[in-house]
């Protein structure tokens, strides 16, 4: 096809480079989700936390508060969430109003790196420092996706979102998936291969710290550069003009109606997938009762299934809309967590059948929501207001597993408490049918796609 001078339109070829390249972002910081923060942190850290207080049965005075090592660990967890929501608004603003998009993005990523190499050096009882690691990798870890997702709008095309989005969510669950399986590998093996328990977990986060540096080099060096648009005229320095442009938006979100409900719909059944994943493996070894090499083999399974997951919403999104594929998506994880309350004890091809469910869907839910949420946001924004979604995210991101809580010590059962969360995903799924997606993307200044 050819522009009216008869000279080629070369732009979808060097936005067809630029998706290609921003997809092993996702690559590189799935590392960091899969090794480090699903498998490996959270036991290594409980260990330094009790070698300090001299045992399994030592507490820490935090205050009037008297903590065990595996209370401590969930705390600091939620500082990091809080954190990152105070941080995640001001730096989206800023962002915007960046043109050079690719090195912020590298330099939060590789800042976020060296914060989460540290934690292989936290030895012993230092577990202070392996706390530094998590906290600011995690805050690092959360505005790279504030600056990946805003990249999204700029080099895809409104037809083309909902299928680069989740081309990028599966291109993550495959390289967080291969480098969890050769370190579970080293991990197992660390006795054939010389290494202590210790040192082989710490070597494995290591290798995930590095492979998110390593792999953020693609999109720095492939990614162009894109001029700012639409930003409020604010004086001062950098500081004051990021407070002054996240006040100016703060104003004008109530001119985006869809994009709010969207957002709080989001809040909730995302909320409600999170507490699925992270309570899944204690449901599956504490009520029924399957072993560590189960629960790591469904761990593997789920993230290779995702991928397969997220390529096939994303042809779902194509033919029926974002909209009615991510409802189809909430009704199955309905379906999931009422299955659970049933499922026998024991029975290992039923609960690896689940795990194949919450594979199916759980990137493409979330690629989905990321590419739909991109249509209603108005252009120069991007950063702003996917700052919003993630610090919103985070912010609210203990009401299912507070649910989760409660209902477990009132049934003591693991079943009511997980079967509790279908909540979350009815009273997401309805705030979604509230969104007009036509109106919503009109209002944001967008093109609406052929399908919606």
């Amino acid at each position: 096809m050819t522009q009216a001078h008869g000279i080629a339109d070369l732009e979808p070829l060097a936005r067809a480079r630029e998706q290609k390249s921003w997809y092993w972002y996702d690559w590189a910081n799935s590392a960091y989700t899969t090794t480090i923060g699903t498998v490996f942190f959270g036991p290594y850290f409980i260990n330094l936390a009790e070698n300090a207080v001299g045992g399994e049965g030592g507490k820490f005075d935090v205050g009037p508060f008297r903590l065990p090592p595996d209370s401590l660990f969930f705390w600091l967890i939620t500082v990091s969430t809080i954190l990152s929501a105070l941080v995640l608004p001001p730096l989206g603003a800023y962002a915007d109003g960046v043109a050079n998009k690719k090195r912020l993005l590298a330099t939060l990523a590789w800042t976020g790196s060296l914060f989460a190499a540290l934690i292989f050096f936290a030895t012993g009882d230092n577990w202070m420092l392996a706390a530094v690691g998590i906290v600011f990798g995690n805050l690092f870890f959360g505005a790279a996706g504030v600056v990946n997702d805003s990249i999204l709008p700029l080099i895809s095309e409104e037809e083309e979102r909902d299928r680069v989005s989740s081309r990028g969510w599966a291109f993550g669950y495959l390289g967080g998936g291969l480098l969890l399986v050769l370190n579970l590998a080293v991990f197992l093996g660390h006795d054939a291969l010389g290494l202590s328990e210790g040192l082989a977990a710490r070597l494995c986060m290591l290798s995930a710290a590095a492979w998110w540096a390593g792999f953020t080099l693609i999109p720095f060096l492939r990614l162009r550069n894109h001029p700012p648009v639409d930003v409020e005229p604010v004086e001062g320095g950098a500081l004051r003009r990021s407070f002054g442009q996240l006040a100016a938006t703060l104003r004008e979100m109530r001119s985006y109606p869809q994009a709010l409900t969207f957002l709080l719909a989001y809040l909730f059944f995302n909320d409600g997938i999170q507490t699925v994943i992270a309570s899944a493996s204690v449901f599956g070894a504490e009520e029924l009762g399957h072993s560590q090499t189960i629960l790591i083999a469904t761990i593997l399974m789920v993230q290779f299934v995702a991928f397969g997951g997220a390529l096939l919403f994303g042809r779902l999104a194509a033919r029926q809309g974002a909209k009615r594929t991510i409802l189809m998506g909430l009704v199955i994880w309905m379906v999931i967590v009422t299955v659970a309350l049933f499922l026998p004890a024991g029975n290992v091809p039923l609960f690896l059948t689940m795990g194949a469910a919450i594979g199916v869907v759980l990137g493409g839910t979330q690629a989905l929501a990321r590419s739909y949420f991109s249509l209603l946001i108005p252009r120069g924004k991007e950063a702003e207001y996917f700052s919003f979604y993630h610090a919103m995210e985070r912010g609210t991101s203990w009401f299912g597993t507070a649910t989760f809580g409660v209902v477990l010590a009132v049934t003591d059962s693991y079943r009511p408490a997980i079967f509790a969360l279908i909540a979350f995903f009815l009273i997401g799924g309805l705030l979604l049918t509230r969104v007009d997606t036509e109106r919503g993307i009109r209002d944001a200044g967008n093109r609406v796609p052929s399908v919606v």
